[in-house]
């Protein structure tokens, strides 16, 4: 009988292969970053390619660590940065360009188009989305319109366009020889191109972005079998998960039930909300999303709230400012005062994400005073995460009319005490980290190894989940409420930069 699942989780700035057992424990990981790409100011690139062969080392890294045959592996599951788009060719395999990532912000114009011509909810009620440089459409229209040949290839069947879940699912499976083209109803939801209710890709999204669908991927489940990998790396071993980040982590916490929510603390932050069957259109600046889906059984929904810049700002305090050595640092750096000394940091390098939507807003650093010292700054990036995390906490309690009981927490940031002290102190609800903290890359396991039986059923996979370190608010109200209102008024001189 097979002893593990694998799971490659494709991030924004590493790539991971992690092998679970069936108790939901790490046994084996290998990780390799890859480069970040910047062309222009806005502009973020990674090289697809480099990706795909990150991808099979750190799955023979892995494998090799704990000397595992192809028969230990069930399946794998892959789980990836989200709106990261990629097109590539189906004689080649080679990208016409490189992936324009998630963060990337070449689509302003588009956007701005779009807003003079309707809201920018004007397509809220097909794919639960706002216009924005975010997803994944506009940076296809983008590619289409800009890189030499793309266009006549599409239209002829010959280009293909995917996430990089798409882009690896294709490789893996064969490639120019017969590699499956899909995408799951989670990473196709982030494209602006899904009809929610329908689960398939949206003719009149197309029509408006002019993007032939002969591009486009199959839209399928979650969890099921897609086709079986022809690498050498775990030869015949079934790709049979596939889940956008968040969504992964939604799963990896084992959110099932209506009103459970994670926030995960990365590069960026993302806090998502199970809504169950129920579609629900926010009216607070949040993105109606879709949760998961298990093979036939009915699609579940979410609400999430996009936050650009949690853990990226700290790497720009290192990397930009040199104030830290290591990202660790900023801990220790932050604790050398007792408060921000009036100082706040907000982070809109590329404009605000959810619930502000605001891409004329640029980062800022407000209320500066020849009291503020490095120490002050360093507590005032870690504090933007989470007044940030509370401002989609408080738009996710109107949309869903369910009020937050606990925040299950997860991501490199999570290990940052202060952070997550605080956190709980302005949220006033306690904040629990799990006792595995990978939960994007077990999410992914999840999903395959229910597709392939290795799990029977989500009630097993809710008693692996085991709750580590814990975080109970300890603040008074008066000190909270004046610390929020610091941060709205900072939030408000951000605007209208652009």
């Amino acid at each position: 009988m097979s002893k593990y699942i694998a799971a490659i989780d494709q991030g924004t700035t590493s790539t991971r292969c992690i092998l679970f057992d069936h108790k939901g424990n790490i046994v084996a990981t290998s990780q390799k970053e890859h480069e970040q790409i910047y062309p222009r100011p806005g502009w973020v690139e990674h090289d697809p390619e480099e990706i795909r062969e990150n991808t099979l080392e750190v799955i023979a890294v892995a494998r090799i660590k704990v000397s595992a045959a192809v028969s230990d592996i069930a399946a794998i599951g892959i789980t990836n940065q989200r709106e990261t788009t990629v097109v590539w060719n189906k004689k080649t395999g080679k990208p016409y360009y490189n992936a324009i990532v998630w963060q990337d912000t070449r689509t302003e114009d588009d956007v701005t188009a779009l807003e003079k011509n309707g809201s920018p909810d004007q397509f809220r009620e097909i794919t639960g989305l706002p216009v924005a440089t975010y997803f994944s459409g506009l940076k296809l229209k983008w590619l289409l319109e800009n890189v030499k040949g793309l266009r006549e290839d599409a239209e002829k069947g010959e280009a293909l366009f995917g996430t990089i879940d798409t882009f690896l699912i294709w490789h893996l499976t064969g490639g120019p020889n017969g590699g499956i083209h899909v995408t799951d109803v989670t990473n196709a939801s982030r494209t602006q191109l899904m009809n929610l209710r329908t689960l398939q890709w949206e003719e009149q999204m197309l029509d408006r972005f002019g993007i032939p669908a002969a591009i486009l991927p199959s839209i399928r489940s979650s969890s099921e079998i897609y086709g079986h990998m022809q690498s050498e790396v775990l030869p015949g071993v079934p790709i049979a998960g596939n889940l956008g980040d968040q969504h992964a982590a939604l799963v990896g916490q084992v959110c099932f039930q209506p009103g459970m929510a994670k926030n995960t603390y990365g590069t960026g932050c993302f806090l998502v909300m199970n809504t169950g069957n129920e579609l629900k259109l926010s009216k607070n600046g949040l993105i109606t999303t879709i949760a998961y889906q298990f093979g036939n059984q009915p699609v579940h929904y979410a609400l999430e709230g996009s936050i650009a810049i949690g853990g990226a700002l700290v790497q720009w305090l290192r990397d930009n400012l040199g104030l830290i050595k290591e990202s660790k640092d900023i801990e220790e750096l932050a604790g050398t005062v007792n408060d921000n000394g009036g100082a706040y940091f907000v982070p809109a390098f590329s404009g605000l994400y959810a619930p502000y939507w605001r891409s004329d807003a640029r980062g800022i650093i407000a209320g500066l005073t020849r009291y503020v010292n490095k120490g002050h700054i360093a507590r005032a990036v870690l504090e933007a995460t989470a007044y940030q995390t509370l401002d989609v906490v408080r738009a996710m309690e109107q949309d869903a009319q369910l009020p937050l009981t606990n925040l299950r927490v997860d991501g490199g940031m999570v290990a940052n005490k202060l952070l997550m002290q605080f956190q709980a102190d302005m949220l006033d609800v306690q904040v629990i980290a799990p006792k595995v903290t990978e939960t994007t890359a077990l999410g992914a396991a999840y999903a395959a190894g229910l597709a392939v039986g290795f799990w029977d059923s989500t009630e097993s996979l809710v008693a692996n989940w085991e709750a580590g370190a814990t975080y109970d608010a300890d603040m008074d109200n008066a000190t909270r409420v004046k610390l929020y209102k610091g941060w709205k008024k900072a939030v408000s001189k951000s605007f209208d930069w652009v």
